[in-house]
């Protein structure tokens, strides 16, 4: 059996409406700022060094990510892809594929919706408490935790594990 691997999906910290730029440069605004963070206090505390994170390349997530590392994240590798900002969970699937296998933990970091729909695609329904909130929302700043107990080419509907869903603030 594969060791299993560890995905973390996260959307990008509160970003502001208040400029006129177009979308994939919106900033975050100064309550983005204080939760991303947060959202990096909380992957170092329960996650440790990351090996992977795949990101989106506005500017929102962007600045989510030198916050979290601000706040303590690391990672091995850092990377911007121009397919994950508004091509669906499906890009973000077709990316994971790729990793090879020495990536224990990867982080993807994008936008609602894609980021719910790849959680709810990846990890079946159960009785983990974290369903019921990310059924009222999933939030600026959140973090679903999933369990991939096959190799990352064979990431598929359905095949991980729900273990932890949070939403830090700053």
């Amino acid at each position: 059996m594969p060791t299993p691997h560890r995905l973390v999906v996260m959307r990008h910290a509160k970003s502001s409406w208040s400029a006129p730029e177009p979308d994939h440069l919106r900033p975050l605004k100064k309550r983005g700022k204080r939760d991303g963070l947060a959202a990096g206090q909380w992957l170092a505390d329960h996650l440790g060094p990351l090996d992977r994170v795949l990101s989106s390349p506005s500017a929102r997530t962007r600045q989510t990510w030198e916050r979290a590392r601000a706040g303590g994240a690391t990672a091995g590798e850092v990377t911007f892809h121009d397919h994950l900002y508004g091509e669906g969970a499906g890009a973000f699937t077709r990316l994971l594929r790729k990793l090879p296998e020495s990536t224990g933990t990867a982080l993807v970091l994008g936008h609602w919706p894609d980021v719910e729909e790849l959680t709810r695609s990846l990890a079946p329904r159960d009785g983990h408490p974290g369903w019921e909130s990310m059924d009222r929302k999933f939030p600026t700043s959140a973090i679903a935790v999933l369990e991939i107990p096959v190799q990352w080419a064979e990431l598929a509907p359905g095949v991980a594990t729900l273990v932890d869903y949070v939403v830090p603030r700053g």
